[in-house]
Order: structure tokens, then sequence, then C-alpha cells
């Protein structure tokens, strides 16, 4: 194992309040932030279900992170009027970092979590854990995308649900069909062992959770939900879509640089002991190369933003376009040449990465270009507009660098694929 994949360490947290009885079956984790106005009648609707449809002694635990407003007081509260109820608060705001915390201090059999505003049916709570509790199943989700769920959300959010799991499925060779659905399970013993290699502490955690005991070679299974968008939901879509893909590039690029003891884990806890799906070495046709470049893509602009702001204010718009994008062509090639391609070792390197610098030269003649014109039409622009301006010429370099890169990498593609790539090109 190296350095870089050593465990990390849990969150701090406190127990504030516990009314519940020792070492329960079942431990269902409520992480909340500022849920002052849901967390009463929430809890004592999830208490009334347990007490009724679940045969099996269970906790629930409310895991308030970094709460600024009533909620942890209530919470607290609640315990001396709950049975069965457990407050833990953890100093740091997140809720990945809050289930990781107490999922892996629980001392019950199973852990379990459900979304503060029980937006998914709690009567899909014992073919969630009835797997775990047989030993047939490590993990269980619900999932909104089986035929047989019942799910009201608008079209945003379902387009927005359906879109992600389909570039998991692509870049990351996921199985499963519904990563984000606020309703999951996991046998304890394997928690332990598998959440200190889990890194995100936001919404991303249960992605990076799900590829990670997929490699390795755990048993997950899924049930059908029904399930009612929240409209007072407080999620910002847009930058929760962000960290999702960053956290993609990221998690893939573990996966395929081997921070991750994946080969140890799967010896030790996994079902499966074949080596199980690879990011690195195959081909994966067209469609999981132009999303894997997709992801990188998305990434690579973020940074070149970052870049360019940052720069702007002592270098000027045309120096600092140019050192921007020079950085990030280079790791764009690098990430795309690895992650997107599969291609590995030294051999070819310099021979990519000159094209690559070729592709940039190209970009920066695009984008140099668009900022002159911008300022010949429009002499007091701000930065920011700038910034617009050369993001979308960008857009139009990156569709000519996905042609050039899958052409200079074909001989590669060709060598780990015999079929000719126009042909195989469907996944």
């Amino acid at each position: 194992m190296t350095p870089d994949a050593l465990p990390m360490a849990a969150s701090p947290s406190t127990i504030v309040a516990d009314s519940s009885t020792p070492a329960p079956v079942l431990d269902i984790v409520v992480p909340v932030y500022n849920e002052q106005a849901d967390i009463a009648g929430s809890v004592r609707r999830l208490r009334d279900h347990l007490r009724t449809h679940v045969p099996y002694p269970s906790r629930i635990t409310v895991a308030d992170n970094a709460s600024t407003d009533s909620t942890l007081a209530i919470a607290a509260q609640l315990a001396g009027e709950v049975d069965g109820l457990r407050v833990v608060h953890v100093e740091q705001k997140g809720r990945g970092r809050a289930l990781n915390a107490v999922w892996r201090a629980s001392d019950a059999e199973i852990v379990a979590y459900c979304d503060v505003d029980l937006s998914t049916d709690l009567n899909a709570l014992m073919p969630l854990i009835a797997p775990l509790v047989s030993g047939h199943s490590d993990i269980a989700i619900g999932t909104r995308l089986s035929r047989s769920s019942r799910v009201v959300r608008g079209p945003k959010r379902e387009f927005i649900s359906r879109s992600y799991n389909l570039i998991l499925r692509t870049t990351m060779r996921a199985k499963f069909s519904d990563a984000q659905c606020g309703f999951k399970a996991m046998r304890t013993d394997i928690a332990r062992q598998v959440l200190p290699y889990v890194e995100d502490t936001g919404w991303f955690f249960d992605t990076e959770l799900l590829v990670l005991a997929e490699r390795i070679g755990l048993r997950i299974a899924e049930v059908p939900v029904d399930w009612v968008d929240d409209p007072n939901s407080t999620v910002d879509i847009v930058s929760t879509a962000v960290a999702d893909l960053k956290g993609c590039a990221r998690v893939g690029y573990a996966l395929t640089t081997g921070r991750l003891p994946i080969a140890e884990l799967r010896d030790t806890i996994g079902r499966d002991r074949a080596p199980g799906p690879q990011l690195d070495g195959v081909p994966f046709g067209l469609v999981g190369q132009l999303a894997r470049f997709c992801v990188i893509g998305v990434a690579s602009t973020i940074a070149y933003a970052v870049l360019y702001l940052l720069l702007h204010s002592f270098m000027g718009a045309q120096v600092s376009n140019f050192v921007a994008l020079a950085i990030t062509a280079v790791l764009n090639t690098a990430a795309n040449r690895r992650f997107s391609f599969g291609i590995q070792g030294r051999e070819g390197a310099v021979r990519h990465q000159l094209f690559g610098l070729g592709v940039f030269v190209f970009g920066w003649l695009v984008t140099s270009g668009a900022l002159v014109a911008l300022h010949a039409f429009a002499p007091d622009s701000t930065k920011h507009l700038e910034l617009v301006v050369l993001v979308v010429a960008n857009l139009v370099a990156t569709m000519t660098r996905f042609v050039g890169l899958r052409w200079v990498f074909r001989g590669h593609l060709a060598a780990a694929n015999p079929e000719p790539i126009a042909e195989g090109a469907a996944e």
C-alpha cells in the first residue's frame, strides 16, 4: 500500500444525546445541516415506521454536521422524548463526512441512511436491509431508475440524474443504476474496511463508495423505490454536478495510478476474485472515450478559468491566456492519454505531448484571435466577459483536440483491439 492510500482518520464527532439501546441490528443515520423545520417530524415518522415494520432492534442516529441554526438543540431535545434516538455532532460540514464518521463508529450490524426529507418511501426499508441481514449482499441501494420505481420529480432533475448515471456507466464502467439516491445500507464490518479509502466529504460520497465497492468485488443489491422530490430542497444542482465531475476525475486518476489498494481489498473482503473492471490498458470505444474526454475537459476548463483569473491582474489578458492554456494543455494531454485512451508507460509519450502542444498552439491562436476581436468591438470589456469568450473559443479547440488525440493514439488502440476503431466505436 502506498502512503497516499493510507486510510484517512474519521472526522471528530461527539455524542450529544443517546436514548438508544446497545448494539442494535440496524443503525439508520439521518445526516442534517440546518434542518430545524423538518427534523422533529421526520424523526418521529421514521421511529413510528421502525417500530411498526422493522422486526429488528434499531436505532436512529441524527448526524448533525455543523448546523448553524437550532437543528442540534431540537434533535437533542427529541432524544429525551423518542426511544432509540442518538444525536451525534460532527464538527465540520459535509454529508459524506458525517456518514463516514458515524458509520465507521457504529456498533450495529447494519448501517443505513436516509435523507431528512424522507423523499424515499420508507416501505422500501425492509427490502433494503434484508439482503444484508441474510448475508446475501454487502451494500444495498435504493434506485429511482428501475422500471418498477415510482418517481415524482421535475424534468430538470430527471435529466441530470440520468445523465450523471450514464457518465458513470461509460467512464467508470459502473453497473449500479442510481448513485445518488439518498437511501442506502451497508454491513458495518465491511464499512469499517472500505470507508477509510473514501475521501469525499460531500454529495459525491455515495458514488465514490459504490465505485470502490464494485472494484473490490463486493455484492451490491438494488431495490426499486418510490420517491417524491422535495420542492424545498436547498441542494445547489449546478455546484453539486461540478463537484461530482471533479470527483469522477479524481477517482478515475486514483484507480489508474494505483493509489487505491484494489487488489489487496479484493483479496481480503471481495466476493469476486476476478480482476474486475479496469480503467487502463483497454480501448473503451468511441462512447467511452468521448465521455472520459468530456470529464477531463470539464476539469481542464475549470483549471484554465481559475488560472486565467488569478494571473489576469498582473499579466494581462493575452499573457494570462497563453500561460493558463500551456499549463492545462500539458496536463490535459497526459490525463487523456491515460484516462480516456488507456495508454500507459513512456512509449510515445514525447510524441503525444508534442502533438498536444501543437493543439495548444492551435487553441492559443483561436483564443487570442477571439480576444483581439472582442477588444476591437468592446474595448472596455471586463475580465469575466473575456473569460466567457475564451471558454467558447476553447470549446472549438477542444473538438479538434478529441479528433486529433484519437488519431494520434490510433496505433495503441489498434494494438489493444484488433477490430478497426471506426467499426468498434459503439460500446
